[in-house]
């Protein structure tokens, strides 16, 4: 069996670092420029349609993610389960991929609900106007947290898959085979 893995750590990589650059752009980038539109109804409008046509390229991205790494997760099982740290950053590592497609799929529906409430305005996509209802005022104030809460956690995914690649060099292996046989 070939000791590379191209294909799966490919889509791993890309997966996770489109979903990464998705999310902070559309925080910092959309909803920033949208909050410029002199119109408050505008604002939401847009907003919602901006990451609305992301949604897609999201899906494909975390699926692509999350496809690369079970292939890895396959290909690396015996080393995941013997190396020290491998297996712990591993489980850890889906945990924080779990909860932030949890998170961006729970960010679609509270988009809905502020599009479907864009009549009443806001200062921003995520900051509400004097007008907004208590539905809309709570959907706004929770994208509020979750915009940057999937960067976060999309980008500790990422640095937790460069761990795992300087697991993989020759000398972290070596040296772990050592502590093993008590060297």
């Amino acid at each position: 069996m070939s000791e590379k893995n191209t294909v799966v750590r490919s889509m791993h990589d890309l997966g996770i670092a489109a979903w990464f650059g998705g999310s902070l752009m559309g925080a910092v980038g959309l909803n920033g420029a949208t909050a410029k539109a002199k119109d408050p109804t505008e604002r939401l409008h847009l907003s919602s349609v901006g990451w609305a046509r992301w949604s897609p390229v999201s899906a494909a991205a975390i699926s692509v993610h999350g496809i690369g790494g079970a292939g890895l997760i396959l290909a690396n099982r015996g080393r995941v389960a013997a190396q020290p740290g491998a297996g712990s950053n591993t489980v850890v590592k889906a945990g924080l991929t779990v909860l932030a497609a949890g998170l961006t799929a729970y960010s679609g529906k509270l988009g809905k609900t502020v599009d479907e409430h864009a009549a009443q305005g806001g200062e921003g996509a995520t900051e509400p106007g004097a007008a907004a209802s208590k539905t809309l005022r709570n959907a706004q104030k929770q994208l509020q947290v979750i915009q940057w809460a999937i960067p976060v956690l999309t980008g500790t995914i990422l640095v937790m898959g460069t761990v795992q690649g300087e697991q993989q060099k020759p000398e972290s292996l070596v040296k772990n085979q050592l502590k093993r046989f008590g060297r």
